[in-house]
């Protein structure tokens, strides 16, 4: 799982200020990586797919190219709740250590590791001291906080019911790939899925002992994942199958089926033994792609710094201190080895070189996500040895168009990075997340949404128009992170950074669209594998073309034909990409004094609708907000005249003052004639009625 965000558990709980990265070609790219006096040749007959492959032999579909599917046993089967199989039950939380979706009472021991922490000051990461000091139960509920995602761990308040409360676009801890949602998914487009086997042994060793089903084993916990999706398309051939070939992919798609391609995305890959041995022994159960690198160093190489839940994990195995870049801290980065650009200085190992050599010779495909920006250049000099043998990238960022926070992370890919995939005849997952973005001039969509598909579309027409890279999802489902957020709705409409700026942004989708799919999707987000199809929709509504991401299944099995058959050099010279049409980042201090304040905070302006949760009376279209001037309790938006209440209905008074509510019948107590459907309240013997 990227596992946790890309961002993961903890990287959706921590956002650390990074210093602003500038658009264009990163500066700091190696020399090599430009590629200097390459000559320019027209791409191989594979690249094209050998004359754009027999008249009606290219599958339909398009394709989700890092999904885990089977992540209720990951951790050793202690984080989440749900099943990818039967019925979708609610949860009740409980007090600890009952249930899922918590960390254990007591985290201390897991620092005691490495005798000299005692002297890391880690007070500059508050968070990291809830999350190891303060207790397990209070942990629990700080992640449970993070931006939209209030009640989905620990006690769960108010996020129990399957369906009505779960999944949401935020979601941490419950099911997202249950199979009826894939199977609609399928219906409606989705013919390829990469299904990840994923585990972190340092995430499962937080969790309660009682709440795991066996010990914290990555590949044991890979490899009963791996069992289970063969195990689930035996009883469910009709519709789908494991794919092991790029033939038997077009030939599955063909047959109107979904094609599934295994994966694993471990930290301590292949544990202790033999690598080779064990890739041929997991390519014999049909995994035919993999990443050498996750979130940690390993054996094979060096992993993108990003989050600094991870950097512990890392410190807790070598108890290394470095002080050339601060990331974990201001001052320090613990556990990585980093120059002072902030970059992880291990690249491949020999050992991790020999690996993706066995796997180019096996025809499997490289996944580069999580590997350092050295790593990822080893990887290149390997394939080009290898004809130019495709990389790709199953899930990630383009750093160009990120705001400088998340840009500043080794994890997201620059301009150079997505160069040599093209070079390679490669392709890239484009994640689907909330983060936000800046805005890329050159697409008629506007960045007025953000975390919403709004945001998505400056990525995806960057990548479509700038980078000119193929690409697919990369959604990263059931992977601790959190989605595309919706335009609509209460719920998370809109992230941007700030109240004010969401509140606005959310407004401005209500009065000026475009309208909502009326599907799930509109309140709800990418809440689950099955609203993929409505991202696509969504992006359609907005006018951005999605002809290639819809697609995107016959170009992952042309990048998997080039693997497997006869290259004959570099498939596209990528000399075009261009990362101009970016605009400057505006902070969010210049940005958030731009809106009016009261009571010490920011607000927009007529922002909530009638029936809407409010703080103040200037954010009510109507004028009027329930709730008590400068308190931290929230109102409601009140009506003040009968037509601010639409037809039919009236604004009440007495108890129900500022409510809108139905116009009364003939006959009628009334006192007003506006409460009456006739507009007349006359005397009678009874009293006052509606006429």
């Amino acid at each position: 799982m990227t596992m946790l965000r890309s961002l993961s558990i903890a990287s959706l709980l921590l956002a650390f200020a990074m210093s602003p990265l500038g658009c264009g070609v990163d500066p700091d790219a190696p020399p090599d990586a430009a590629e200097e006096g390459l000559d320019e040749r027209e791409p191989d007959s594979e690249a094209v797919g050998e004359a754009d492959l027999a008249a009606g032999t290219a599958v339909t579909g398009f394709a989700e190219l890092h999904h885990h599917m089977m992540a209720e046993e990951a951790f050793g089967g202690g984080w989440f709740h749900g099943s990818h199989t039967g019925s979708l039950t609610d949860c009740d939380g409980g007090m600890p250590p009952s249930d899922h979706a918590r960390v254990k009472q007591d985290l201390g021991n897991l620092l005691d590791l490495c005798p000299d922490n005692a002297s890391v000051d880690l007070s500059g990461v508050p968070l990291l001291n809830q999350m190891f000091w303060v207790g397990g139960a209070a942990a629990s509920e700080v992640i449970g906080q993070t931006d939209g995602t209030e009640g989905d761990t620990g006690l769960h308040l108010g996020r129990t019911h399957a369906i009505t409360d779960w999944p949401r676009w935020d979601t941490l801890a419950h099911q997202q790939s249950w199979e009826g949602w894939m199977r609609s998914a399928h219906d409606r487009g989705m013919n390829l899925v990469v299904v990840s086997a994923v585990s972190n042994a340092f995430l499962c060793s937080l969790l309660p002992e009682q709440n795991r089903t066996r010990a914290c084993d990555e590949m044991v916990d890979a490899e009963l994942q791996i069992q289970m999706v063969h195990n689930f398309v035996a009883q469910r051939s009709s519709w789908v199958e494991v794919a092991l070939s790029p033939a038997h992919a077009r030939q599955i798609i063909q047959a109107g089926k979904l094609a599934i391609v295994l994966s694993i995305e471990v930290s301590n890959l292949f544990g202790t033994r033999d690598a080779v041995s064990e890739l041929n022994r997991f390519h014999n159960l049909g995994v035919r792609t993999l990443q050498p690198v996750h979130q940690l160093d390993n054996r094979f190489g060096g992993a993108a710094l990003h989050n600094p839940i991870f950097q512990i994990a890392q410190f807790t195995q070598n108890c290394h201190v470095d002080t050339d870049c601060g990331i974990t801290t201001d001052t320090v980065t613990l556990g990585f080895d980093v120059d002072a650009s902030c970059r992880n200085v291990k690249g491949l190992t020999a050992e991790g070189k020999a690996l993706v050599q066995a796997m180019m010779t096996k025809g499997m495909l490289v996944d580069l996500a999580h590997l350092s920006e050295r790593g990822i250049q080893d990887a290149y000099v390997i394939a080009q040895q290898n004809a130019y043998y495709p990389l790709y990238l199953s899930h990630g960022h383009f750093r160009e168009i990120m705001a400088p926070k998340h840009a500043a992370h080794e994890k997201t890919t620059p301009a150079w990075v997505v160069q040599m995939l093209r070079r390679t005849g490669g392709m890239f997952g484009l994640r689907t997340a909330h983060e936000e973005t800046r805005t890329y001039t050159r697409t008629s969509v506007a960045n007025t949404c953000q975390g919403s598909s709004r945001s998505f579309a400056q990525a995806y027409e960057l990548g479509r128009i700038g980078l000119k890279v193929p690409m697919a999802f990369g959604a990263d489902m059931n992977g601790f992170i959190q989605q595309v957020r919706p335009r609509f709705g209460e719920d998370g409409a809109c992230s941007a950074t700030f109240q004010a700026e969401a509140d606005a942004q959310a407004r401005a989708q209500e009065v000026s669209g475009p309208a909502p799919l009326n599907t799930e999707f509109d309140k709800k987000g990418l809440a689950h594998i099955g609203l993929l199809p409505d991202l696509l929709d969504d992006l359609d509504h907005l006018g951005a073309p999605t002809a290639s991401l819809r697609n995107s299944a016959e170009t992952f099995i042309r990048m998997w034909e080039r693997a497997a058959g006869l290259r004959s050099g570099m498939a596209d010279a990528a000399n075009d990409v261009d990362t101009s049409g970016i605009a400057a980042y505006v902070p969010r201090e210049t940005r958030e004094a731009t809106y009016p304040v009261q009571c010490g905070k920011a607000y927009a302006p007529s922002s909530k609708a009638l029936g809407e949760t409010c703080r103040f009376d200037a954010e009510c279209v109507t004028g009027d907000c329930s709730s008590s001037p400068c308190t931290n309790l929230s109102g409601t938006c009140l009506c003040t005249t009968d037509a601010q209440c639409g037809s039919g209905k009236y604004c009440g008074w007495g108890t129900n003052t500022g409510l809108c509510q139905p116009k009364k019948a003939a006959g009628a107590a009334c006192v007003y004639g506006r409460e009456c459907t006739s507009n007349q309240c006359a005397i009678t013997w009874t009293g006052p009625r509606c006429k």
